[in-house]
C-alpha cells in the first residue's frame, strides 16, 4: 500500500491559526507536521488553533499523538484547540480514543 504524502499549510488570521492537513498521517510524516505546527504556535501564539483535518485520508495512532500534542502546546500558551472535519475514518479514530471529550470537533453541515 503506497501513503499520501501528508503536509501541512498554515494559515493566519486575527487571533486564529488554521493548520490544514492532507493526506496520510503516519510515523513518518507526523513529526514534521509536529515541528512546523509547533514553530508557528510558538511564534504568533493565537487565542485559537484550529487543526482542518478534512484533508486527511488515514490517521494511525501518530496522527492520535499529533493531535493530543498540539493540544497539549496550546493549552501551554493558553490558546484553544479545535479540530475541523474529520472524515468518517478519521472520526471513528477519534471516537475511540475519546478525542471528543477534550478537544472540540466541528464538522461542515451538509445540506439536505
Amino acid at each position: 500500500m503506497k501513503t499520501k504524502t501528508c503536509g501541512v499549510t498554515i494559515h493566519c488570521k486575527n487571533d486564529r491559526m488554521e493548520c490544514v492537513i492532507g493526506g496520510d498521517i503516519d510515523h513518518h510524516s507526523a513529526r514534521s507536521i509536529r515541528m512546523k505546527i509547533d514553530e508557528e504556535l510558538y511564534r504568533i501564539r493565537p487565542r485559537v488553533l484550529m487543526l482542518d483535518l478534512s484533508g486527511v485520508e488515514f490517521m494511525d495512532s501518530s496522527g492520535l499523538g499529533l493531535i493530543l500534542g498540539r493540544f497539549s502546546k496550546a493549552s501551554e500558551i493558553g490558546a484553544e484547540c479545535i479540530l475541523q472535519n474529520p472524515n468518517e475514518q478519521v472520526t471513528k479514530i477519534l471516537d475511540v480514543a475519546g478525542i471528543g471529550r477534550l478537544i472540540r470537533i466541528e464538522r461542515k453541515k451538509e445540506n439536505v
